[in-house]
């Protein structure tokens, strides 16, 4: 007993550590895909393809919902998820039809180009020890934005 039970207990937190880090994992992938869709369903005249800006309502509305699930209160999805720890980004393409035209419509206020928007979250794995591991978890999602 005295040899078994150090390995299984190592065995048994090491599985639990594992399974929080996939968690973990999931948790971030769901929530930077939320926020993408949340901002693609934003007004087109929030997105700037000239400048390749996106208005400041829309980013930190969409940080938000990304971080905590609610677009305004709430606690941060995952420990140590707060602004000095995460690297967040959105970031704006545009891009025209696959045959060089123009397209009309609702697009047609940012010169015929599809506003891509782009999140991207990153913040460091703490363990249920309260230990840093030196693990990163990395998020990215794109969607085209068609608005309200």
């Amino acid at each position: 007993m005295a040899l078994v039970i150090p390995l299984l207990v190592a065995l048994m937190f090491g599985c639990t550590e594992l399974g929080r880090y996939f968690w973990s994992q999931h948790v971030l992938v769901k929530a930077v895909r939320d926020g993408s869709v949340y901002a693609a369903r934003q007004r087109i005249d929030n997105f700037d393809c000239t400048n390749s800006t996106v208005a400041a309502p829309v980013v930190t509305q969409t940080q938000t919902l990304v971080r905590t699930g609610r677009l305004s209160g709430g606690t941060a999805l995952l420990p140590n998820w707060g602004s000095g720890t995460t690297v967040f980004a959105i970031d704006l393409a545009c891009v025209t039809s696959a045959n060089g035209t123009t397209l009309g419509g609702i697009y047609s206020a940012n010169s015929g180009q599809v506003p891509v928007i782009t999140v991207r979250a990153s913040l460091p794995f703490t363990s249920m020890f309260g230990l840093r591991s030196g693990l990163t978890l990395n998020a990215r999602e794109q969607a085209a934005v068609f608005g309200a």
